[in-house]
């Protein structure tokens, strides 16, 4: 892969703390990354908050800028019109602030309310894809990993529920050539939540959590938070080998994901918001189980061939990125 066209880490240059990572947790890597030449020179460590010692630090890539984006943001989004405004007013503030070209891509799941209208409408200038039917949240992702133009695709939830300081790490570690797939991890030494959750989430959480482990990956306890970050082939590659339309396609993406060999590493996250939550446990919990154990069974010993369909869909508007000095626009 080619490294981010004269990005630093926004910790490196001094940046503030909202611009940092929310744990000073070392990453750990599975495997030698597949898709990049470049590697790091050095590790260094610096500090960043009073409680944490030190963090991975990656020096500047040697690279000539280049047109396109640098990194696509996929929000699936399902009857989200009223709440949809709001964290698209999150998200352009945190790209104002980034040194990057970045793609931010809706991706209406068939929804019965305005909520394609409403992305098309925001300032922020997002691409707009509509599914023709709701397929459901892991179909909507699909689409939009396979359809995102940034030489790093992302996604996070229409409720934006995590700090993105950690979307920036995750960036970060793949275009220093560490790992091609980066998974935030609620579970890891780090990781905050600043809101409250039921106990009846929490004790479901934990239980599929240990079902994951054993089915899916032993070394990743939180197969289910919403952020995650791929190098862009890597991500046409897993997505076209994920089949699971419902809530559980992320188990399903990161087992894939070991199967093809591809590097991964970690990241703690900060729960910022979970009040927009679609997960019922009580309509959604069976299918989830029975999603993860067919997952299994497609992927026991090898990825699999690449014939995850695409739904049926419309772009209705594209993005157009946003033109950083020295660079020239796609």
């Amino acid at each position: 892969m080619k490294p981010f066209t004269g990005a630093k880490p926004s910790w490196q240059d001094g940046g503030s703390s909202e611009s940092r990572p929310c744990a000073a947790r070392p990453i750990a890597v599975t495997a030698k990354s597949r898709l990049s030449h470049f590697r790091p020179t050095c590790y260094t460590s610096s500090p960043m908050h009073a409680e944490h010692p030190s963090i991975l630090m990656f020096p500047r890539a040697p690279a000539a800028p280049e047109p396109g984006f640098d990194l696509t943001v996929v929000v699936p989004a399902y009857n989200e019109a009223s709440r949809l405004p709001r964290a698209l007013d999150g998200l352009a503030a945190w790209c104002a602030s980034q040194d990057l070209a970045i793609e931010v891509l809706v991706v209406d799941d068939g929804s019965r309310d305005a909520t394609a209208r409403a992305a098309a409408a925001h300032p922020l200038g997002c691409g707009v894809v509509r599914l023709t039917h709701n397929a459901g949240k892991g179909a909507a992702v699909r689409t939009g990993m396979r359809l995102g133009r940034g030489r790093i695709v992302a996604f996070t939830d229409a409720d934006l529920p995590y700090d993105l300081a950690a979307l920036r790490w995750g960036c970060d570690v793949i275009a220093a050539g560490i790992a091609d797939v980066v998974y935030g991890g609620r579970d890891l030494d780090g990781s905050v939540e600043s809101v409250v959750r039921s106990a009846a989430r929490s004790l479901a959480s934990r239980c599929f959590r240990t079902i994951t482990r054993h089915l899916i990956a032993r070394d990743v306890g939180d197969t289910q938070c919403g952020l995650k970050v791929f190098h862009r082939d890597a991500a046409r590659d897993i997505f076209s080998r994920v089949q699971t339309d419902g809530f559980a396609f992320d188990a399903e993406a990161i087992l894939v994901a070991r199967r093809l060999g591809y590097a991964s590493a970690r990241v703690p996250v900060r729960l910022v918001n979970e009040a927009g939550s679609t997960v019922s446990l009580r309509r959604h919990a069976p299918a989830m189980v029975r999603d993860i154990v067919a997952a299994r069974l497609r992927h026991g010993i090898s990825a699999g061939p690449a014939t995850a369909p695409v739904p049926s869909h419309e772009v209705l508007q594209a993005a157009a990125p946003r033109v950083l000095p020295g660079r020239r626009a796609a």
